[in-house]
């Protein structure tokens, strides 16, 4: 009875919407801990729509359980960074106190303690994930302290997560006033709106670059019942934080540059999709918009001007990083698994429930409101030709000022680390996992989509470091975050760990080096979706800029080992998912 309840309860908050199943989701998992066996069914009755549906859904977030977990989950962050901050300690300091493994849950039901993929804290390594509480700077000494406190039922300060601003620039500097973004695009037309962000040359700042006023432009034009603004907040890419800073500290100038699309665009509703780590800046967030619609710069009416009807709502996700993906966002936001979808039709035709939307990151519209109020020709004043403006990097790692800085576009990588107090550095990764390896030598590049393009993260590694190691790592996490959709990637990602552990372990010969790149090169080529065709960067590029560090791994004798039959076949059971030797012998028995 108590589960019929609250889940009709929670099925009435959300008016029964199909679409909104994540957040009933969500909110189950909440009350229960868990979504039960009974709890799908009355969520299928409730909605309409067959249990398969809500399993199929549920099964793909990992923040949602079918089944009972610790009443506290402590997820740790897993990352080369936090593994060179000492997060090996810190685990190994919970699993004393708790008396589990990684993994494991205590006998009691108290607690679940495991890894998890990065959690948006790079420049504050080692950091935990309690529940919705994030930690930052943990050192072993802290933990009996957390853990007891957790015992008490308590909750831990947030004080853990200090601001990440180290530089600011022209985005981010001075005082400016309330929605100044959105008073003096209500000063101009739509198109007029639309064509001083086109001016501006800006781009998309989640790493793609595609031009922010052509993608605003052709959704104005697409047709549809409903036009729809949504911000990709879902910063999972490792070493990103920079979206983070943002929502944190400058939300109500992320909303203005919302508002001012939903302007330019005729939308009527945006939605912020907030990555399911981020949980803890909910509340800040919604007191923001809160504010907004008090002084009446959302809702109906808007600053006074008639017909102008926009507000925003929050979607939180449940940890997949394949959301990230703006066609796996969209699925996720209309309560669907995060699956990227096939293109086209592009968003700006086909988008949230069909309908024409503009997709860009939480970067992305503080700019946008930054150009309409101050002009394009202030912002292209910034930057290079092809890339204007300023960029947000998030950089952590083997330096002095881990966190956020922003930097006019142009500015060199050996600029940059000098600004971070990281002279002696080895190897950049920039953009995350999905972006390249830059050996010494090139550290004369610029940060430009020109050049070296970046969604916003710098990841610092110094000369004691294992380069082959770290790519090893960083493909480990794109076998755990691949949707499984395709083939290419889903078996694809798996087969390069296994290449890239053969290599490190010092058991691969030059051939095998050889597979692995052609290999990669198929995964890049054949994959589905973005995530599949990034997943072979860390190796390819490490060993364009790296080919020294492979060779020294390389076995040196030269015999030819005997074939067995098994090894042989080994990558082809691995890409079919079956053993054709194994069916035969059973086949025979019978």
């Amino acid at each position: 009875m108590e589960c019929r309840a609250a889940v009709n309860e929670i099925l009435e908050e959300f008016a029964c919407d199909r679409t909104r199943l994540l957040d009933i989701a969500l909110a189950v998992q909440r009350r229960f801990g868990f979504i039960s066996n009974e709890a799908v069914g009355l969520l299928a009755v409730g909605l309409g729509i067959h249990a398969v549906e809500i399993e199929d859904m549920v099964s793909f977030y990992a923040f949602l359980d079918r089944v009972p977990r610790g009443r506290v989950r402590i997820r740790l962050s897993k990352t080369p960074i936090s593994f060179i901050k000492g997060a090996r300690d810190v685990a190994r300091a919970f699993e004393q106190a708790l008396g589990i493994a990684m993994g494991e849950t205590s006998a009691d039901g108290e607690f679940t303690l495991e890894w998890t993929s990065d959690i948006g804290m790079g420049d504050q390594e080692p950091a935990a994930l309690v529940d919705r509480t994030v930690l930052g700077c943990l050192l072993p000494e802290d933990v009996p302290a957390i853990v007891s406190a957790l015992r008490q039922g308590g909750e831990i300060s947030r004080a853990g997560v200090r601001s990440s601003l180290v530089h600011a620039g022209p985005l981010l500097l001075g005082e400016r006033e309330r929605a100044a973004g959105t008073r003096a695009a209500l000063a101009q037309s739509p198109d007029q709106v639309i064509e001083k962000i086109t001016s501006s040359k800006l781009r998309g700042r989640g790493g793609a670059g595609f031009p922010t006023g052509m993608k605003w432009r052709l959704t104005r034009k697409a047709a549809g019942a409903a036009h729809y603004v949504v911000c990709n907040a879902d910063e999972g890419e490792p070493g990103t934080f920079k979206d983070r800073l943002l929502l944190a500290e400058f939300s109500d100038l992320v909303f203005d540059g919302m508002t001012v699309a939903g302007f330019a665009l005729g939308a009527r509703q945006g939605i912020l999709y907030l990555r399911g780590e981020y949980a803890y800046l909910w509340d800040g967030l919604q007191e923001t918009l809160d504010a907004r619609r008090g002084l009446g710069l959302l809702g109906n009416d808007i600053c006074g001007r008639v017909g102008f009807d926009f507000d925003i709502r929050i979607q939180l996700g449940a940890g997949a990083y394949i959301c990230g993906e703006e066609s796996a966002l969209l699925e996720s936001l209309e309560g669907k698994r995060g699956v990227p979808r096939d293109r086209p039709p592009f968003p700006t035709e086909r988008g949230y429930l069909g309908q024409p939307t503009v997709i860009d990151n939480v970067e992305t519209f503080a700019c946008a409101a930054r150009i309409v109020e101050r002009g394009a020709a202030w912002f292209s004043g910034f930057g290079t030709g092809e890339s204007t403006g300023t960029k947000l990097m998030s950089v952590s790692g083997d330096c002095a000022r881990p966190g956020v800085y922003e930097l006019p576009f142009g500015v060199t990588v050996n600029e940059l680390l000098d600004l971070a107090g990281a002279a002696g550095a080895a190897y950049v990764q920039v953009s995350g996992p999905s972006g390249q390896s830059v050996a010494p030598k090139d550290f004369g590049r610029r940060i430009a989509y020109e050049d070296l393009s970046t969604g916003g993260s710098m990841m610092i590694f110094g000369p004691e470091r294992d380069v082959l190691d770290i790519s090893m790592q960083f493909t480990e996490f794109f076998v755990s975050e691949s949707c499984g959709w395709c083939v290419p990637c889903r078996v694809g990602t798996s087969l390069l760990k296994q290449g890239m552990q053969k290599i490190v372990a010092g058991r691969a010969t030059l051939a095998d080096v050889a597979n692995l790149e052609n290999l990669a090169g198929t995964v890049v080529r054949m994959s589905r979706c973005g995530l599949g065709q990034s997943a072979p960067n860390p190796i390819l590029t490490t060993m364009r800029n790296f080919p020294h560090l492979y060779e020294a791994r390389l076995r040196t004798d030269e015999f030819t080992p005997r074939m067995i039959l098994q090894d042989a076949l080994r990558e082809a059971v691995a890409v079919q998912g079956r053993d054709p030797v194994a069916e035969d012998l059973s086949h025979g028995q019978g």
